[in-house]
């Protein structure tokens, strides 16, 4: 069967639509999902331009058409996944000997960033009335979060011998078995403080620094779970967890500080590249921050 663009859809791509919902039975939303993207390549053909005669270079120019329009990595993701399977289609058939999109790759696609709560949002949270042993806990834990901008994992671990109160500093064992030391603000030790005078009246079975009230160290799921019910009660109208008060943290240092370094090194960060796509600046905020630091970027610049 020739294929024929010229005269709106390929027979190719008709034989290709009956052949996903016969053979392989794929759903109806995948079977229009490819069709619809190979149909967007195909409106990118040269006029002399078919399926069976398309090249690697070809397709590689197509995808970065598609880019410089606009589509998104995860949109061209889709794009490229269409057309290897229709080519492999091809093959199948006996149409053509090797598949021109084999080697292509997917344009990597950023990491989802968790939203960050606003600096108003975070002290509405932290203002809960603590008026029984365990939303002092709480407290504490939120307290802690936002101030040092722990993970789940580290703050779950903590003994009470890792609070330094003399230093206002709390020892982290990070990913990896990493150990850092993290400074802690005032109202976080003020808020463990009023905690830990709570806890020696409940029996614990160790040292850990926050315990159920039957003195067991608190699991992942319940402090998860704490979190939400006080986003809730505060009326806050998002979910609160652990990771969005960390990066609530991360976010303001960066605000404030504009020192991705220092950021990185109290998130326990190994590489630089992971706090930033972690954290998020707004453009506006970091060209504000290098015109007023390089040396270059200030008005007049160095004669």
């Amino acid at each position: 069967m020739a294929d024929n663009v010229s005269s709106g859809t390929s027979p190719w791509l008709i034989d290709f639509e009956r052949y996903l919902k016969t053979e392989r039975q794929v759903s109806a939303y995948t079977v229009r999902n490819y069709l619809f993207e190979l149909k967007r390549v195909e409106t990118l053909f040269s006029v002399n331009d078919s399926w069976l005669d398309l090249q690697h270079e070809s397709l590689q120019a197509i995808l970065a058409k598609l880019r410089r329009q606009g589509l998104s990595p995860r949109s061209l993701s889709l794009t490229l996944s269409s057309i290897k399977q229709f080519f492999d289609f091809l093959l199948r058939e006996q149409q053509i000997s090797v598949n021109p999109a084999l080697n292509l790759r997917s344009p990597k696609q950023g990491k989802p960033l968790p939203k960050n709560m606003d600096i108003d949002s975070v002290t509405h949270l932290l203002e809960i009335d603590a008026n029984d042993p365990l939303s002092y806990r709480d407290k504490a834990i939120m307290e802690l979060f936002y101030s040092s901008g722990l993970r789940l994992a580290e703050l779950a671990a903590l003994d009470v011998v890792d609070i330094k109160f003399s230093q206002a500093q709390v020892k982290v064992l990070g990913k990896g078995s990493k150990e850092r030391i993290v400074p802690i603000g005032k109202l976080a030790l003020v808020a463990i403080t009023q905690w830990l005078d709570i806890r020696r009246a409940i029996a614990c079975e160790d040292d850990a620094l926050f315990v159920t009230a039957k003195g067991r160290r608190l699991a992942h799921r319940s402090i998860q779970a704490r979190l939400a019910k006080w986003g809730r009660e505060q009326t806050l109208g998002i979910k609160v967890h652990p990771h969005k008060l960390r990066h609530s943290f991360a976010t303001h240092m960066l605000e404030s500080s504009a020192d991705l370094r220092a950021v990185q090194e109290l998130l326990g960060h190994a590489n630089l590249s992971t706090t930033q796509i972690y954290t998020s600046l707004d453009f506006q905020h970091l060209a504000k921050v290098y015109d007023g630091a390089h040396p270059r970027a200030k008005k007049g610049g160095n004669k």
